[in-house]
C-alpha cells in the first residue's frame, strides 16, 4: 500500500496562510523557501526593525525564538496533514485552527549576525493531538544561529 503525498494545492493553501494571513509574520517579513510534506525553509531579511543590540547590530532574540516557533508550528501543520491524507481540503484546514504551542525551548548559540536569515524545521513526532518538532535558524553564511524544539496541540 503505497503513501498518498500530501496535495501541492494544500501546500499552497498553508503557504498563503503563514506568510499573507498572519500579519505577525509579514512584520517578521518571513517567506516561504520551500514546504514539501516533511519540512519547510523561511527567510527573512535582517532589518533595523529587528535589531535587539544596536551596539552589535545583532538580531533580537525574540525574533529568532518567534521565527523558529512559526517554522515549528508549519511542521507540526504539515505533520497533521499527512495523518489526514484521507480527509478533505476544508478538514484539513480546519484542523489548523486548532494549532497552537504547548512548549518551546530556544537554544541561542550564536549572536544574530547576517544579511538574512533561514529557518527550518521538521517533525519529530506527530500524534493525534500533539506534535513535537525541531528547528534551527542559520545566517547567510550558513552559520548555525539557534536551535529549538517545539510541541504543538494539532488536535
Amino acid at each position: 500500500m503505497g503513501t498518498k503525498k500530501t496535495d501541492a494545492n494544500v501546500l499552497e493553501i498553508v503557504e498563503s496562510v503563514f506568510t499573507d494571513k498572519i500579519p505577525f509574520n509579514r512584520l517578521l517579513g518571513l517567506s516561504v523557501e520551500s514546504i514539501d510534506e516533511d519540512q519547510a525553509e523561511f527567510r527573512f531579511d535582517m532589518r533595523q526593525e529587528l535589531i535587539g543590540n544596536y551596539v552589535r547590530r545583532t538580531l533580537h532574540g525574540g525574533v529568532i525564538s518567534s521565527t523558529l516557533d512559526v517554522t515549528g508550528g508549519m511542521v507540526a501543520f504539515l505533520g497533521i496533514l499527512k495523518r489526514m491524507q484521507d480527509s478533505s481540503d476544508e478538514e484539513k484546514m480546519a484542523r489548523f485552527s486548532k494549532l497552537g504551542t504547548i512548549d518551546l525551548r530556544i537554544d541561542y548559540l550564536r549572536p544574530g549576525l547576517g544579511q538574512f536569515f533561514v529557518s527550518s524545521g521538521f517533525v519529530l513526532r506527530t500524534g493525534s493531538r500533539v506534535a513535537v518538532t525541531r528547528m534551527e535558524l542559520h545566517n547567510n553564511e550558513r552559520n548555525l544561529i539557534a536551535v529549538g524544539t517545539g510541541t504543538y496541540i494539532v488536535g
